[in-house]
């Protein structure tokens, strides 16, 4: 028995106490309406409505069961209207992965503009290497996550894409820092600092292969993992970074020169499952490209002290 269905039909008749309005209200016939009220009536095992007199009237059953069944239904709706949120993408919880060195405005923005799109979505932010965000995807541990390309897609679906050009890190003493740019073979014998191979596979061997073919090969090859650490094995000397220019922005004893030709870019890009991808993915990988392409925005300038409604006067000394 389609128990809503019915509790549907009694309400509308219970409101118009009239079986023909009822019906026309409903866009049915009369004979089916009745035949519904009936049945619930079967399954209660009680009469709703008084039927002895012209008028049709509500039995103390069918005034008690109303009030319940309006409580029903309005809980169904609400119901029905958190699983479309759901599917649509705009409430429930998304696990979410973003690189470690994401800076603090971008991911702000992002948040800002994810709250904004979807207000009853539960944004669960995770801070992880490309490498770590493909296993929890493949996993299922995952929802969506901001990868550095190349990415083994098997299994992925991947949002569009946004390219920031690379350049090498210097100290602001290196000769190699006067020049507008630099040539990948000017930096041969130096060791090229960069993030661990297990952070990011796909990325780690393509920025080799391109240094190799680019005349640059490192003398050894550097990991770190912390801004901080790259500055300090940098600025040691004897080592370069290839970074894009917001890194050396937090480090003004170091310089950033493009990369002669522009063959070096890092690509990112959101990736979530193929099959069974949670509903908000998409549009998470929307906004994030849309953030990723705008930059870090510009930091706000210091507010300025609003003037005082009185001057303030003080007395002379006697």
């Amino acid at each position: 028995m389609d128990l809503l269905r019915h509790l549907r039909h009694f309400v509308v008749v219970a409101r118009e106490l009239h079986f023909g309005r009822a019906a026309e209200l409903l866009g049915m016939a009369q004979p089916p309406l009745s035949q519904s009220v009936q049945r619930l009536e079967r399954e209660l095992a009680v009469e709703l409505f008084d039927r002895s007199r012209r008028q049709v009237r509500l039995t103390t059953a069918g005034q008690l069961l109303l009030g319940e069944a309006e409580e029903l239904l309005a809980g169904e709706g609400r119901l029905r209207n958190l699983m479309r949120q759901v599917r649509e993408g705009v409430s429930g919880v998304l696990r979410a992965g973003v690189p470690p060195e994401t800076p603090a405005v971008t991911l702000r923005e992002l948040l800002d503009r994810l709250a904004d799109r979807a207000p009853g979505l539960d944004v669960d932010l995770h801070e992880l290497t490309s490498g770590e965000q493909e296993r929890m995807l493949a996993e299922g541990r995952l929802d969506v996550g901001l990868l550095h390309h190349p990415v083994a897609d098997d299994g992925l679906r991947l949002g569009a894409a946004v390219d920031v050009p690379l350049g090498v890190l210097l100290p602001r003493a290196s000769p190699l820092a006067r020049d507008r740019e630099v040539e990948l073979a000017a930096l041969a014998g130096l060791d090229l600092v960069t993030a661990p191979r297990a952070t990011a596979p796909g990325w780690h061997d393509h920025l080799l292969d391109v240094c190799r073919r680019r005349g640059f090969t490192p003398g050894r090859v550097r990991p770190a993992r912390n801004p901080e650490f790259l500055f300090g094995l940098v600025l040691a000397g004897g080592g370069v970074a290839v970074e894009p220019a917001a890194t050396a922005r937090r480090e003004p004893r170091i310089a950033w020169r493009p990369i002669a030709g522009a063959p070096l870019v890092k690509r990112t890009s959101a990736a979530w499952p193929r099959r069974g991808a949670h509903p908000a993915a998409p549009m998470f990988g929307q906004l994030a490209a849309e953030v990723l392409a705008d930059g870090p925005a510009p930091p706000a300038p210091p507010p300025v002290p609003a003037p005082r409604p009185w001057p303030v006067l003080f007395d002379e000394p006697a």
